[in-house]
């Protein structure tokens, strides 16, 4: 491996290009032959297992069928039995054993399995069947379903039965006296079960509870498939592998069983899908083996014809990549790349174009956007001390009117020059930095009472504690003055909004390297929406007035001061912003000690 990688690259690009066409058109063939494999295998297993599942509802069929007319024929023949004046006549007589002894004249003329005579009350007098050596037990397992009009199978000692019971009259069937009752039957055995699963090749069984009546299957398929009887019970399809064959398995319950849990189960083996099956993929293996050898022989032609032009194309799209624009691309070769290479000039020069007309748009979006949202707000304080100026020179209000408008003046001035501030520091920020000393406790208890006296702290509790420890930094006080300011008053513009506890908190902490400033408010949170672009510029929600350049001012004077503004976390009821600075950039001296002791302020 090591000596290949050697010789791909000492022979250049164009070795490495045919060796990548060569490994591809390999996979490609690797890949079709595999996906080949997988999907005739799927669409194989899928219609033999739906062709086997046909064969053997076709056998379950069968089945109900060959009942239908064995039932009808037991029917027929129990009714002329009981037609018959000699069994009349010896029903008549009364006498058990009499009735016995007769009974098994009548059991050999019918030539069925089971034969049996019951008295007027549906009390079996006798029961006879071929290798039967205890007739009581047959007798009384009869006596057990016999009441039961809507059962048709008998399963005694191991043995199961379909039968059919007829009243026997002494005189016409409308008007005469029940002398007793006959039944015959056969036997559900094996040589029925062949018959039933012959039409499909498929073997049968039938189970009683969790016990096999009677099957087809050998002693030893039987007993390696007694673990599995309980899937056998639910209905639907099932997979089973009884040695090493695979058998697709569907069972039918049998309602007229009566008390016992009878159920014909039929199964085939997929022995024979699975041979042809492997065949198929042998041949499709061999195909895609031969496949692979006048493939590559062509790539091979082809690569020498088309790679080495499309190396000086690839040469020159590298060169465009890394920003040398006037590289000269080739102009001979085959059609095609000769195509390409005119195309991708054209592409270059419309890129290049493209770029710098991004450039101005954004630009131009960036100042319209800037342009707009002052433009709104300085409307709306103008249009307010324009209107009060009106009011206020009308010689028909009260004194108290007249202060009432001057405050409202005042109010308007004031946010206009808020609004001015923020645009001034906002446009300086990047500049050099006028940093002192300071103590960043000191700075925010500034900073909380100017804001206690902002219309939009009106109602709000405003909370200030400072951690123990030096809270002294670097600063340049009138920015950081300005960020604290600007979170505080959104937070307190949030708090204003609940309905119960409006109240904010401030937190100022700090380690060795760093200091920081917690504000908490009671207000609903950050909008989902807004909160992976809350610090750009003029993004805003749910606010009527503002620029939208507070959160901005407050990162980008953070991050001048090697600190940043986190959204810590925003729930209704709790919402934290953390501002954090460095105490100094790491060419400054350190700050001298704090003399404030620490200090827990309310306001």
């Amino acid at each position: 491996m090591g000596k290949d990688t050697l010789s791909v690259e000492k022979h250049g690009p164009g070795v490495r290009t045919r060796v990548l066409l060569l490994t591809s058109l390999s996979l490609i063939i690797a890949g079709t032959m595999v996906s080949s494999l997988y999907v005739v295998r799927f669409k194989l297993r899928q219609r033999v297992g739906k062709m086997m599942e046909e064969d053997l509802r076709h056998s379950l069929e069968a089945f109900q069928g060959i009942k239908a007319r064995r039932r009808s024929a037991l029917e027929r023949e129990n009714t002329l039995l009981s037609l018959l004046p000699t069994l009349k006549a010896l029903m008549t007589t009364q006498d058990q054993r009499t009735i016995a002894d007769g009974a098994v004249d009548f059991w050999k003329t019918s030539g069925n399995d089971l034969f049996a005579l019951a008295d007027a009350e549906g009390r079996v007098i006798t029961a006879d069947a071929p290798g039967i050596q205890d007739a009581d037990d047959l007798k009384r397992d009869l006596q057990a379903i016999l009441a039961d009009h809507s059962t048709h199978y008998l399963f005694s000692k191991g043995r199961l039965y379909e039968y059919s019971q007829r009243p026997i009259y002494f005189g016409s069937e409308g008007s005469g006296t029940i002398l007793g009752f006959v039944i015959s039957g056969y036997a559900v055995d094996h040589r029925f079960l062949l018959e039933v699963g012959s039409g499909a090749g498929a073997e049968a069984m039938f189970l009683t509870g969790k016990t096999i009546a009677v099957s087809t299957l050998t002693k030893e398929q039987q007993s390696e498939l007694e673990p599995h009887l309980d899937s056998l019970q639910a209905n639907g399809q099932s997979n089973t592998r009884l040695g090493r064959q695979r058998y697709l398995i569907i069972g039918t319950d049998l309602p007229d069983g009566g008390r016992t849990s009878l159920r014909l189960v039929v199964m085939k083996s997929f022995q024979r899908a699975e041979s042809a099956e492997q065949e198929i993929n042998s041949l499709i293996l061999i195909a895609g083996l031969l496949a692979i050898i006048p493939g590559v022989s062509l790539m091979l032609l082809l690569a020498n014809m088309v790679t080495r032009p499309l190396e000086s194309l690839a040469a020159g799209v590298k060169a465009f990549g890394e920003g040398n624009l006037s590289y000269d691309l080739p102009a001979g070769g085959t059609q095609e790349v000769r195509y390409l290479s005119r195309v991708f000039f054209e592409m270059r020069d419309e890129i290049q174009k493209k770029n710098r007309a991004l450039l101005e748009s954004e630009r131009l979006a960036t100042i319209g956007r800037m342009a707009s949202s002052v433009s709104h707000d300085l409307r709306h304080y103008l249009a307010a001390v324009y209107a009060n100026a009106e009011f206020l020179a009308s010689l028909n209000i009260s004194a108290d009117e007249r202060v009432e408008l001057l405050e409202e003046i005042r109010m308007a001035v004031y946010g206009t020059t808020d609004m001015l501030d923020s645009l001034l520091i906002f446009g300086n920020t990047g500049t050099a930095l006028q940093r002192a000393p300071i103590a960043m406790t000191s700075l925010v208890e500034r900073t909380v009472t100017l804001v206690r006296s902002h219309p939009d702290a009106d109602r709000v509790v405003i909370r200030m504690e400072a951690a123990e420890g030096n809270t002294m930094a670097s600063l340049d006080a009138k920015q950081v003055e300005r960020a604290v300011y600007n979170l505080l008053l959104n937070a307190c513009q949030s708090a204003r909004e609940s309905e119960t506890l409006r109240e904010v908190s401030v937190l100022v902490s700090s380690d060795e390297s760093t200091v920081s400033v917690s504000i908490t408010d009671s207000g609903s949170g950050v909008a989902e929406g807004i909160r992976e672009s809350l610090f750009d510029p003029f993004v805003s929600q749910g606010k009527q007035k503002g620029t939208g350049l507070g959160l901005t001012l407050a990162s980008s004077v953070a991050r001048e001061h090697g600190g940043e503004v986190q959204l810590v976390h925003s729930e209704p009821g709790a919402t934290e912003f953390r501002l954090t600075v460095l105490r100094s950039l790491p060419e400054e001296t350190a700050l001298v000690p704090s003399s404030h002791p620490p200090s827990t302020v309310v306001l």
